[in-house]
């Protein structure tokens, strides 16, 4: 009888690592297994990502060499390139099928997210059929014997359930930074909308008083 390994608490940068090659072997599988360049570029990208990060070259070799350490990377030599390439390992190692691979890539590289936002961000990774197919594959996820995921309180005035990975183990997530950048945006929004007011005001007071000298 086979026994599912038990999943790793993963740093940071491993979550990182490992959700990036997961999301490019399959947006993008004409360039994967990828490169060093192109998987710090991965990690680096400016959207997609929650938080967005800007490892270095060694951060991400010495995430790989863990990784490796873990079975959940492995490289890729010969062919007509010298280069060495690295691919993830984890639907080998864990038995998982393509769509909960691609949930939980999502929940590595975004962070805790509804199941509308699972189907909304699925993009290229997986046509998900319907909010009860991404409901279905999360209560998979989450009542295997070897939990992947778990619900997570509902915030207040929150209409649908956020779900996290365990990979980073079952701690809650702070949620008072993600409060703060809420804030942080709305604030910044309303800054933006009073000087676009106050420009528009200028252009109209500045038209009315053109009008005047013409009439």
């Amino acid at each position: 009888m086979d026994i599912t390994p038990t999943l790793p608490v993963l740093s940071a940068e491993e979550q990182r690592v490992l959700g990036s090659l997961m999301e490019k072997s399959k947006v993008t599988p004409e360039y994967y297994p990828l490169t060093l360049n192109a998987l710090v570029a991965a990690c680096n990208q400016k959207t997609s990502r929650k938080p967005v990060v800007n490892y270095d070259d060694n951060t991400v070799i010495a995430t790989l060499d863990a990784l490796r350490k873990k079975g959940l990377v492995s490289t890729v030599t010969g062919g007509s390139s010298r280069v060495t390439k690295y691919k993830h390992n984890f639907a080998v190692v864990y038995p998982i099928i393509p769509a909960e691979v691609t949930i939980i890539c999502l929940l590595l590289l975004r962070g805790p997210l509804t199941p509308g936002e699972l189907n909304t961000n699925s993009g290229r990774m997986h046509e998900f059929e319907s909010l009860d197919e991404v409901q279905a594959l999360l209560d998979n996820l989450a009542g295997a014997e070897q939990p992947y995921i778990r619900q997570l309180p509902k915030r207040p005035g929150q209409k649908e359930a956020r779900y996290m990975h365990l990979l980073g183990g079952d701690e809650l997530p702070d949620d008072s930074e993600l409060e703060t950048n809420d804030v942080g945006s709305s604030t910044e929004l309303a800054a933006r909308l009073a000087k676009v007011e106050a420009e528009l005001a200028t252009l109209r007071a500045e038209f009315d008083k053109l009008m005047q000298e013409l009439s």
